[in-house]
């Protein structure tokens, strides 16, 4: 009997803890300030995350025999709004998630020396004002923004500016007066890597332009057959009487894109192929999405998160945070940041967390975010969707791939199968379609190490969207023999964390950060200790802390 009641009242005791771990969870990230600076964005391409409508998965006969992984597979928005109900991004403390493009695509294929590919990635865009069926419909966007944030999730969607989708049968050039074909970049010179088409039949919006240029005519064609030519033309008149802008094409485009701002209130854009476009575009930019942003938020005051500005993170291929705000061409050095982005990514995090120790990594990274970069971030990724050079290709150092992307200064992106190793060696592939499997749902229902490698990402994803200091405090070493332990101090908010700690019996020292008699939680191992003489005393299986204030 007494051996039954301790079994009852241990079983009750662990359903508490983890209540009480979600009641923790999302307290903390309703209450605590968010900054962009600290976030913790998911990447998903949104046709390989989760197919939540297999209804919408052929649409334009789009049934040509491709590469392997070159195709629609079936992902998405319902996908991705079934996984937030579910609580996976909570769970992974992630709270903001960028998609892969979803405006609608070329209708079809074209083979780039890789086989037949049709733009399930979002890339190359037909028609910049309709969502492509294949990834949904505006009721699924809609209800994506409002179920994402109900859940403290801000929403990134991807612009492209840079061009229009590949040239085939069913989808004409573009006007000359809206693109070029001619020449392909070289990427040796600012010129050669702006003025020019990125690989071949790729052609390239004329950004340079302030020539008014009318419709293409397909796309009006398009619009009549589809009922909505009158409505567009109208609100093309509106933006361009109200901004005074020319009638250039990448105006047009910025008034499409800006449009999704103001109808269904994402918080950010990701900003595609940045280096390949004027500088001055991504100011002027900027000003389009930053009124689209207070429009939306002055028509749905009860939709409104909080007063956060609206976000811009660019693509500046191989800008690295040691550049600073001067990405350098060769021949040119070019600032992104000032009047334009907030951050861009960081392609050199993986290189640094090869090569150097970690400590030095996050004193680099404290140092320049607070000198060069200061009141601007950067976007660490280990893994992405082009770079084929990951941190962890073979999927053999899952735990240190975490620790190194969630505990650096800035803002980490999780790309979709990080937190459970999805393999990015898939036989068959060419090119960077090994990076661009299935999201492998299978395998984190049904392999035990597999879940431990989930439950650790979300340990230290749900620590950092709890605590803004992780991303965005001040970096001070406290100790860094016998493994890493320091700190992380905000004003309103202070961590000690450890890594590569010796499993069982750990002393540590946190006297500059916590006071003696505080009660302190190692959210990791979920021990409370107390705050004795300067230090904490306790035993874990982990060789992880990540202390905090109770």
């Amino acid at each position: 009997m007494k051996k039954t009641l301790y079994l009852l009242v241990l079983i009750i005791s662990i359903s508490c803890q983890k209540n009480t771990s979600k009641e923790n969870i999302a307290s903390h990230q309703h209450n605590n300030e968010f900054l962009w600076e600290a976030a913790n964005i998911y990447f998903l391409l949104t046709d390989r995350f989760n197919n939540g409508d297999p209804t919408n998965d052929m649409n334009f006969s789009r049934t040509e025999t491709t590469g392997k992984l070159r195709g629609f597979e079936g992902g998405d928005l319902k996908g991705i709004t079934q996984k937030i109900k579910e609580g996976y991004f909570t769970d992974l403390g992630i709270n903001a998630i960028w998609m892969s493009p979803i405006v609608e695509q070329i209708h079809g294929a074209t083979d780039e020396g890789t086989g037949n590919t049709y733009g399930f990635h979002g890339y190359w865009t037909k028609d910049w004002t309709k969502i492509d069926p294949n990834f949904g419909s505006t009721d699924d966007l809609k209800e994506l923004v409002e179920v994402a944030h109900k859940n403290n999730i801000r929403v990134l969607l991807d612009a492209v500016i840079n061009h229009t989708g590949p040239v085939t049968e069913q989808d004409p050039v573009w006007p000359e007066s809206w693109v070029r074909t001619a020449p392909q970049c070289k990427y040796n010179t600012y010129k050669n890597t702006v003025t020019c088409t990125l690989v071949e039949n790729l052609p390239d919006i004329r950004t340079d332009s302030n020539e008014d240029v009318e419709l293409p005519a397909h796309l009006i064609k398009k619009w009549k057959s589809e009922g909505r030519y009158d409505q567009e033309i109208r609100e093309l008149n509106a933006y361009f009487k109200r901004t005074g802008n020319p009638r250039a094409p990448r105006f047009y485009i910025m008034k499409w894109l800006t449009d999704y701002i103001t109808e269904f209130g994402i918080d950010g854009y990701r900003v595609d192929t940045v280096k390949h476009t004027e500088e001055y575009v991504w100011q002027e930019f900027k000003e389009d999405c930053d009124f689209a942003f207070e429009t939306f938020k002055k028509n749905n005051p009860t939709k409104v998160l909080d007063d956060t500005n609206f976000y811009l993170v660019g693509e500046v291929y191989n800008y690295a945070i040691s550049h600073g705000k001067a990405f350098d061409f060769g021949d040119k050095k070019v600032n992104y940041f000032d009047n334009a982005f907030n951050s861009l990514i960081n392609f050199e995090i993986k290189w640094n967390a090869k090569q150097m120790k970690a400590n030095s990594v996050f004193e680099m990274y404290d140092s320049i975010l607070n000198t060069n970069l200061k009141g601007y971030g950067i976007l660490n990724y280990m893994t992405s969707h082009d770079d084929g050079q990951p941190f962890d290709k073979e999927r053999a150092n899952p735990y240190q791939t975490a620790n190194m992307l969630l505990l650096t200064p800035g803002t980490s992106q999780v790309y979709y199968g990080d937190e459970s190793a999805r393999s990015l060696r898939i036989e068959g592939t060419i090119g960077d379609a090994t990076l661009r499997s299935k999201m492998n749902w299978n395998t984190i229902q049904s392999n035990e190490k597999t879940q431990k490698i989930v439950a650790h990402w979300q340990k230290l994803g749900q620590f950092r969207a709890n605590h803004p200091a992780v991303g965005a405090g001040r970096h001070h070493l406290i100790s860094n023999t016998n493994g890493l332990v320091f700190s992380r101090t905000r004003p309103l908010d202070k961590i000690v964390a450890g890594i590569n700690l010796p499993k069982g019996l750990k002393e540590i020292s946190v006297a500059s950060v916590f006071e003696d008699g505080q009660k302190i939680r190692d959210f990791y191992s979920k021990q409370m200790v107390e705050v004795k003489e300067g230090k904490v005393r306790f035993s874990s299986d982990f060789d992880i802390v990540l202390l905090e204030k109770k």
